[in-house]
C-alpha cells in the first residue's frame, strides 16, 4: 500500500484548510450577495409601492382635470347664452315699437311716423347705454387708429393735421373693446 508521509498529511492539512477557508470566503459573499439581493428587494418593492402611489394620484387628477373641463366648457356655453338672452330682452322692446309704427305709419301722416321713428331711435341707444355699449366721439378728435378707420383724406388749412372732420359712420366701443370702429374723414 501507499504510505503516506507525514509532510504529506500536512500538506494535504493545509490544502483542506485553504479549500475551507475559500468556501467559507464564499459563503461570506453568498450572504453579502444575498443581504444586497435583500436590500435591493426591499427597495424595489417600495419604489412599486411609491409608483402605485404616484399613479393612482396620476389617475385621480387626470380625472378632476377632465371633469374640469367639461363642466367650464358647459359654464362658457351657459354664460354664452344667458349674455345673448340679456341682449335680445334689451333689444325686444324695441323690435316691438317698430312693428308699432310700422302698424301706425299707415294711417298717420309723416311729421308723426318722423316723431315715433326718433322715439324709436332714442330707446335704441338707451338700450345700447344699459348694455354698456357708447358711441366712439369722432368730429373734431385727433385721429385714433384704434377706434377710427379713416376711409377720406382731406385737406383744410383750418383744421390741424390729423384731426377727424366728419363720421360717415358711428363706431361703437363697449368699455375697452372696440365693437366697430367709426368711419371718418380725416385731415392731412
Amino acid at each position: 500500500m501507499n504510505e503516506m508521509n507525514d509532510g504529506d498529511f500536512d500538506e494535504t492539512e493545509e490544502v483542506v484548510e485553504e479549500e475551507i477557508e475559500n468556501e467559507d470566503e464564499q459563503i461570506e459573499k453568498i450572504n453579502e450577495n444575498e443581504d444586497d439581493v435583500k436590500e435591493s428587494n426591499e427597495e424595489l418593492v417600495k419604489k412599486a409601492e411609491e409608483y402605485d402611489v404616484l399613479y393612482d394620484k396620476y389617475l385621480r387628477i387626470n380625472a378632476e382635470y377632465e371633469n374640469f373641463r367639461r363642466r367650464t366648457a358647459k359654464e362658457k356655453e351657459s354664460i354664452y347664452s344667458e349674455a345673448v338672452i340679456d341682449v335680445l330682452i334689451t333689444i325686444l322692446p324695441v323690435i316691438d315699437n317698430v312693428e308699432r309704427a310700422l302698424q301706425f305709419s299707415e294711417n298717420a301722416g309723416p311729421e308723426k311716423v318722423s316723431e315715433g321713428i326718433k322715439m324709436i331711435y332714442s330707446q335704441f341707444l338707451n338700450s345700447l347705454a344699459k348694455l354698456g355699449v357708447e358711441e366712439i366721439k369722432s368730429a373734431g378728435e385727433l385721429f385714433n387708429p384704434e377706434v377710427h378707420n379713416a376711409v377720406f383724406h382731406e385737406e383744410d388749412e383750418n383744421q390741424p393735421d390729423n384731426t377727424v372732420t366728419e363720421a360717415l359712420q358711428k363706431g361703437y366701443i363697449k368699455g375697452d373693446k372696440v365693437i366697430r370702429p367709426a368711419m371718418v374723414k380725416v385731415v392731412n
